[in-house]
């Protein structure tokens, strides 16, 4: 249970400074969604939209985070 924890207690942490981050800087206009590869069809009223590779960017970026906070709490 400790372990838990202490991960808990991590995790918040990395969520306010994240949320401080994105207050301060402003860092959410950096075009996630409109990445070259990310597909985006307009025909009339028809609209389609498959942010592909900025899920392959989230994807990577949480899989580096997740495994850090792991091999920390090992």
């Amino acid at each position: 249970m400790m372990n838990i924890g202490k991960m808990l207690i991590f995790a918040g942490f990395l969520l306010i400074m994240a949320g401080i981050l994105v207050i301060v800087t402003g860092m959410l206009t950096f075009n996630l969604g409109k990445l070259p590869g990310d597909i985006y069809i307009r025909r009339g009223k028809f609209t389609f939209f498959a942010p592909i590779v900025s899920m392959l960017v989230i994807s990577v970026l949480l899989s580096v985070v997740i495994n850090l906070v792991m091999r920390f709490f090992r």
